[in-house]
């Protein structure tokens, strides 16, 4: 798997991921296109190379102003679900924003929306609020979840003294 900056020719393999994927924001190809393009804008896609040329298993849109970032959608082809791609992709956006001095990542759930969590929940996100009637067709509340972003520890060198 190799995650990368989204280019040009992968929105119609973007649209047609978040086609299967009912829970998701509905974006068109120039939200996407023009959040690439935006100096603060970051979308990911994930290449599996595994067989035949690369294709596009998954996406996830970030966007952040000073030290803080939002998650404003991913979406993973069913076909790739529970392989780690979703993981990977907040994984690489959290390296590349904490890169940018971001120190801290949220986002909005569906309370009903387990799979989600589940993978926001492994990947480091913890819950911060929930918006009451936050989401329309069918209204239903939206769970905020925060990570905060640090940097890894530096590890010494060992101790080469007796």
């Amino acid at each position: 798997m190799h995650i990368r900056n989204a280019r040009e020719d992968d929105l119609d393999a973007i649209i047609e991921i978040q086609s299967k994927a009912p829970e998701i924001a509905e974006w068109t190809a120039g939200d996407y296109a023009n959040l690439a393009s935006d100096p603060l804008g970051l979308l990911l896609v994930a290449e599996l190379d595994s067989m035949g040329p690369p294709a596009v298993a998954g996406f996830a849109a970030f966007h952040h102003v000073m030290d803080a970032a939002e998650l404003r959608n991913i979406a993973v082809d069913p076909a790739q679900r529970r392989q780690g791609v979703g993981r990977e992709l907040v994984a690489e956006g959290r390296r590349r924003l904490l890169e940018l001095g971001v120190r801290s990542i949220f986002l909005e759930v569906r309370a009903s929306n387990f799979a989600a969590q589940r993978l926001y929940l492994s990947a480091g996100f913890r819950l911060h609020s929930r918006r009451r009637e936050y989401y329309r067709d069918p209204p239903e509340d939206a769970l905020i979840l925060t990570m905060e972003l640090t940097s890894l520890p530096e590890v010494s060198a060992p101790d080469r003294n007796p």
